[in-house]
């Protein structure tokens, strides 16, 4: 059974983009970006529009891991960060004062998953953008309908939700759904997955502007390396065609 990634949606140029624009965006976090909306009263619709499709997409789950489940006695502990290319940065500048807002928004987090009866692994994680009071909270339940095997790869469903918080103007959730599959070969293990992230974004406090709620289609790409002394993950993401890359540095036993 070949394992079918839907990678090659992230072209090498796009690739090599999105790793120096994290970069980038990780060296000046502190001191020359931010993501404090508190003048969206600043927005049209369509602005907002465009603002809320940009942070359903940052803030989605970003899964990190394989598809074959841990085990009941196993564990995947980790800290990562992410850098979302921001498709829409001079419509929502007016909504940020003080400060530009982030080209690429770094969103380092920590996260742990824990295996549980019937091949199934739950996931929490706690995200902070640097330089802004947002922080971002996500669960997830993944089941490996097929575990894996020696000959077989491992192929499961997972199905997440996030929240931020520490925005006066603004609340956000998402729930996802997407199906991954896997393989593993010596110590590495590359995966991919398809899937759909559901957003809804709503101002608070702003007359000028109302709830929307959309949907993205959601494709990702990754490999997880066991280097003996930890496990180092890198993955590719596009939500709603909005780009996502990020690394993972932990233990997975």
């Amino acid at each position: 059974m070949p394992i079918l990634c839907p990678s090659a949606r992230f072209s090498a140029a796009a690739r090599s983009a999105a790793f120096g624009s994290l970069l980038a965006g990780l060296a000046t976090a502190s001191s020359a970006a931010s993501f404090d909306v508190n003048t969206l009263q600043n927005l049209n619709q369509g602005q907002f529009v465009d603002l809320a499709r940009d942070m359903g997409a940052a803030f989605s789950y970003k899964p990190y891991e394989p598809a074959d489940p841990l085990g009941i006695t196993g564990f995947d502990i980790g800290v990562a960060v992410t850098g979302t290319h921001m498709a829409n940065t001079g419509a929502i500048q007016p909504a940020i004062t003080g400060s530009s807002v982030y080209g690429t928004m770094p969103a380092p987090s920590i996260r742990l998953s824990k295996g549980l009866p019937d091949n199934v692994d739950l996931g929490v994680m706690y995200s902070q953008v640097p330089s802004s009071q947002v922080r971002l909270y996500g669960g997830a339940l993944k089941w490996a309908f097929i575990p894996g095997g020696v000959d077989m790869p491992a192929v499961a469903l997972r199905g997440a939700v996030t929240r931020i918080d520490g925005m006066s103007q603004l609340g956000l959730e998402t729930v996802s759904a997407d199906i991954e599959i896997s393989k593993g070969f010596l110590f590495a293990t590359p995966y991919c997955g398809v899937g759909e992230v559901w957003s809804r974004v709503a101002p608070s406090g702003v007359t000028n502007l109302t709830q929307v709620n959309f949907a993205q289609p959601k494709v990702y790409a990754g490999v997880d390396m066991n280097l003996g002394i930890a496990d180092v993950v890198v993955e590719g993401d596009s939500t709603g065609g909005i780009y996502s890359y990020g690394v993972k540095v932990g233990y997975r036993f």
